[in-house]
């Protein structure tokens, strides 16, 4: 081997240990340093670049775990999301949430009042009229009111009754929260619904003992019976108290129609205008015959050829005269010159208008005062008729079986309520990832 050779070999096993020393720091750097990558490039890009990553040079990193499968991963999202918090709940419906039982009635609020008309047949329309619809409407808000919550808290004691030891931690009553609180839970426990189209009121109450729940059931009854006689009551009160009002009125109004035609005679001295004019017109009558008998003498004498002069004819010529007189007079009372003579503010017309005013009034207020009689008369009769009452057809009864909590129903509610949410989130969260590819 000549010298060439061997400066060669040397050269070359050099290059060799200093590769060999050089390997374990280069495996160091690869696999601590990261490169730097686009998020914002194309996704056959990154792939391309991950293929050909030089860190992937065998014996630079340790081989990496098989990621999952779609399948798997959403199988495990599943179980996770869905099946856990379904079995969780399941476990409290069936160890641990306590039995509640239903006691149910059926009632509805019946009426017979009619609105009442008066003589004439209009409708009275001051009488107070009731509707059966608002009536069961007032007894489901009543039923579901504070008002009632304090009556059946201090007749029953509810609040200890809800807060029984066989509810379980969820469902039991603090019976140290005030009364709003009570009246919320009681509306949770006690419900009422109408049907629209018949009117009946169905009560259902859910307690912890059977016979909580038909005590509870029959209170309410009660208190909501009484409610309803109340109304009645009140109702047929008002319906009394309006009637003898308008009586009252129109009694009052023919006093004072009486008074004024009392007033009328004392002030005019006349009892009655009509009989006095038509007295006087009589008179006018029976005066005008006498005139006309009179002038046919005082003609019969004056074509006799006799001298004016005569006592006969001076007697009917006098005659005459003061028969004009009597009948200007009579005339002037009846129309201008009034009964004292000159006063024209006493003239019998005007005493005869003021006359037949009163009297029509005197008419208007003796019918009214009839009509409203005839009312307070009608409105005693249906005073003492119980006009609205409650009517149970189906009486509560001790229930036997626990129908809440259903189990059944609200394991597959919330199953279902689980499985949308969680299907939901997935696809909102896999549009956002395609979106930033």
């Amino acid at each position: 081997m000549n010298a060439d050779e061997v400066k060669q070999t040397d050269r070359l096993r050099g290059v060799i240990d200093v590769a060999l020393r050089s390997v374990p720091e280069l495996r160091r750097n690869a696999e601590t340093v990261e490169p730097v990558r686009d998020r914002r490039a194309p996704a056959l890009l990154r792939k391309a670049q991950e293929r050909l990553d030089w860190r992937r040079l065998p014996g630079l990193r340790p081989k990496q775990a098989k990621p999952l499968t779609v399948i798997a991963s959403v199988t495990k999202q599943f179980l996770l999301f869905v099946v856990v918090p379904t079995a969780i709940i399941g476990i409290y419906l069936v160890a641990i949430a306590s039995d509640q039982y239903i006691a149910t009635a059926q009632f509805a609020v019946r009426g017979n009042v009619e609105p009442m008309e008066d003589a004439s047949g209009s409708q009275f329309s001051d009488l107070i009229q009731k509707h059966n619809s608002q009536d069961s409407f007032i007894v489901k808000d009543y039923i579901e009111s504070q008002s009632i919550v304090m009556k059946v808290e201090k007749s029953l004691q509810i609040s200890k009754m809800f807060s029984r030891q066989e509810a379980d931690f969820w469902e039991r009553f603090d019976t140290s929260l005030p009364i709003e609180d009570l009246t919320k839970y009681w509306r949770h426990h006690v419900g009422a619904r109408i049907d629209v189209i018949s009117g009946i009121i169905t009560l259902s109450v859910r307690a912890f003992r059977p016979e909580d729940a038909l005590t509870i059931a029959k209170e309410v009854i009660s208190l909501t019976e009484t409610l309803i006689n109340d109304i009645s009551r009140r109702a047929q009160a008002d319906l009394v108290s309006h009637a003898e009002a308008d009586a009252l009125r129109a009694q009052e109004r023919l006093r004072n129609a009486h008074l004024a035609l009392q007033k009328f005679r004392n002030r005019w001295g006349i009892i009655d205008p009509v009989k006095t004019a038509e007295a006087t017109l009589t008179t006018v009558a029976t005066l005008r015959k006498d005139k006309i008998k009179v002038e046919s003498d005082l003609q019969v004498l004056r074509a006799s050829a006799l001298d004016e002069k005569s006592r006969g004819i001076q007697t009917l010529v006098a005659t005459v005269a003061v028969l004009d007189q009597q009948i200007k007079r009579l005339l002037d009372q009846l129309t201008t010159d009034g009964m004292s003579g000159s006063d024209p503010s006493t003239n019998l017309t005007r005493a005869l208008l003021e006359y037949e005013g009163l009297q029509v009034e005197r008419t208007i207020a003796s019918k009214l005062n009839e009509s409203a009689n005839l009312l307070v008369d009608r409105a005693r009769i249906a005073a003492g008729k119980q006009q609205i009452y409650l009517a149970p057809f189906v009486e509560p009864a001790l229930p036997v079986a626990s129908l809440y909590p259903q189990r059944g129903r609200t394991l597959f509610v919330v199953f279902f309520c689980f499985l949308v949410g969680w299907s939901s989130i997935a696809l909102v969260i896999a549009g956002v990832k395609d979106q930033r590819l």
